[in-house]
């Protein structure tokens, strides 16, 4: 027999917290199948088995502070008799003649022990507590997954806590039936709080030798039966399993780090079909279930209110607003209509982070009122605009930062990294919002790009774009500098994992270690897909953009 330790991993933090224990003593469990869920100061995650086996013990409860190296379990590996048992069928391997002696002298026994013990049951209720939840104070009853009169396994989850850093079940304390609960969502309760009363059933074995062999084998075929009912449960269940995972519906069994994320996509888990242990669901059930939503086609209608996340927003009662005076109503644009499904399901299909800085464009801006006034010396000459040095500063910062360049693939496991810069531009119309795309722009010089701007801008205004003049880009620019603001957050334009922002550039003093001075500083507002892009880079993103456009030589390295 092999017993063998499991230690938690280095998970790159310092010390983290046991948010769930996701097994029990005597439990068989897969390789990679969880042990515990911990929580870091990022995110929460699995520590699963580096085998398949047999828990033997649990050295931990949610609650508790883990470092790397620290006992979580012991395990008997599986398959560790395997070397002595044809030992022991050798050893136990008789004559035949000595076999039914052997079964004959047996019989008698087993029959005796039969005769002589009985079980007895009774039902006994008891209270159901709040565990010890590892810090003093009250916390909150954010869900309740059960009802009285529900049947329920032992350490199946009745209600679910959240404390300053985490959420958590509290489980049922035996296998039975809910009597009552005392709690409803928002009350708080602490440490030892009863919640509840639950009714399970207690076996008492009691020995007495029974009078006649009738009477001894009343019990044994009630067990028989019951044993013969069990096993059909079983084996339905089994069949049940393998066809295909059940979806749940009233009680819902998932870890407080699967409820989480459900609550922060706002997921309904009872439409969610679980595919773990006894159709517990898991954080890829919630993520399938999103991708399967999102994939469904969008409403174009305002009255709509499925949000394709498995939740309705609140409906919106209808107002007769003619009852408060004169009003005038008017159709949407073509553009409008379409545009308005892409941008509800990128702002909800989409974890938006969006960075803000700004730009010392002083220096950018006298060189470019300088070039203009060479360039209306030329016969053709045309304008430069900031947005073109934008445009530039934005491909070279691609160049430097590759995963702002790219797109999640549609399984989500993976990042298309481009190399080709395509960049668009949001151009304001009279029909609407549009988003033309410049091809190449690392490859093209300023007046080029500037002629190309000006030509794709008056297509745009006069409606006469063409799709491939709206396809290809790795990153959109919207400038509203000509209009107004100091600062706003931008959509992004899926497949796309980045959105730059540009607003109305200002003059502030700046100090320059001596004196203060006055600057041309153009606010920049980037917003990102926190999927692919976390915050650290997106800062680094527009460090990058701003010593660019601060210090447009730096623009030929």
């Amino acid at each position: 027999m092999s017993i063998e330790e499991i230690k938690l991993p280095d998970v790159g933090g310092e010390e983290v917290e046991v948010i769930e224990v996701c097994v029990s003593a005597g439990d068989s469990i897969e390789e990679e199948g969880a042990i515990i869920v911990v929580e870091t100061e990022k995110a929460s995650m699995d520590i699963p088995a580096n085998f398949g086996g047999t828990i033997e013990s649990i050295n931990v409860k949610a609650g508790d502070k883990l470092s790397e190296g620290d006992l979580v379990c012991t395990m008997k590996k599986e398959g560790s008799t395997q070397d002595e048992q044809p030992k022991e069928e050798i050893k136990e391997e008789p004559k035949e003649e000595a076999k039914q002696e052997t079964q004959k002298e047996e019989e008698p026994k087993e029959e005796e022990q039969e005769e002589s013990q009985s079980v007895e049951t009774s039902s006994v209720v008891e209270d159901i507590v709040v565990p010890d939840l590892g810090e003093d104070g009250e916390v909150d009853v954010i869900e309740i997954s059960v009802s009285a009169g529900d049947e329920v396994e032992e350490e199946d989850g009745l209600i679910t806590l959240e404390t300053e850093k985490a959420t958590m079940d509290v489980p049922a304390p035996a296998k039975g039936k809910i009597v009552e609960l005392t709690v409803k969502a928002g009350d708080k309760v602490s440490t030892g709080t009863v919640i509840g009363k639950i009714e399970k059933t207690v076996e008492t074995t009691v020995t007495s030798k029974p009078a006649t062999k009738k009477e001894t084998k009343e019990p044994t075929a009630k067990v028989e039966a019951e044993e013969v009912k069990e096993e059909s449960k079983e084996q339905n269940s089994s069949s049940q399993t393998q066809a295909e995972p059940v979806k749940t519906t009233g009680k819902v069994y998932a870890s407080p780090s699967v409820r989480r994320i459900a609550r922060e996509f706002g997921v309904d888990l009872s439409k969610v079909s679980g595919t773990g242990r006894k159709n517990r669901i898991l954080k890829e059930d919630v993520r399938l279930f999103i991708k399967s939503e999102l994939s469904k086609p969008s409403s174009q209608s305002s009255g709509n209110t499925d949000s394709g996340l498995g939740f309705d927003l609140p409906k919106l009662k209808p107002v007769d607003f003619s009852k408060f005076g004169e009003i005038e109503t008017v159709e949407m644009t073509r553009i409008q209509k379409i545009s308005g499904p892409s941008l509800h399901r990128n702002w909800l299909g989409i974890p938006h982070i969006t960075q803000f800085d700004e730009a010392d464009i002083s220096e950018l801006e006298e060189f470019r009122k300088a070039q203009n006034e060479l360039l209306a010396k030329k016969e053709n000459g045309v304008k430069i605009s900031p947005l073109v040095f934008a445009l530039k500063a934005v491909a070279k910062a691609l160049e430097l930062h590759p995963n702002f360049n790219s797109s999640l693939s549609p399984d989500g496991q993976s990042i298309i990294l481009k190399k080709y810069i395509n960049i668009a531009v949001a151009v304001d119309t009279p029909n609407g919002l549009v988003v033309p795309v410049l091809k190449d722009v690392d490859k093209k010089g300023i007046e080029e790009l500037s002629l190309e701007l000006k030509e794709i801008s008056i297509k745009a205004r006069d409606g006469k774009l063409k799709a491939q003049d709206m396809q290809g880009a790795c990153f959109t620019i919207s400038s509203l500098g000509g209009i107004g603001g100091t600062a706003f957050t931008p959509i992004i334009n899926a497949p796309e994992v980045a959105i730059l922002g540009l607003s109305k550039s200002e003059m502030k003093p700046k100090w320059d270690g001596e004196k203060f001075e006055p600057r041309l500083m153009l606010p920049l507002s980037l917003s990102y897909d926190h999927r692919v892009i976390d915050g650290a880079d997106g800062a680094r993103f527009t460090t990058t953009l701003s010593k660019l456009l601060s210090d447009i030589r730096l623009l030929l390295l």
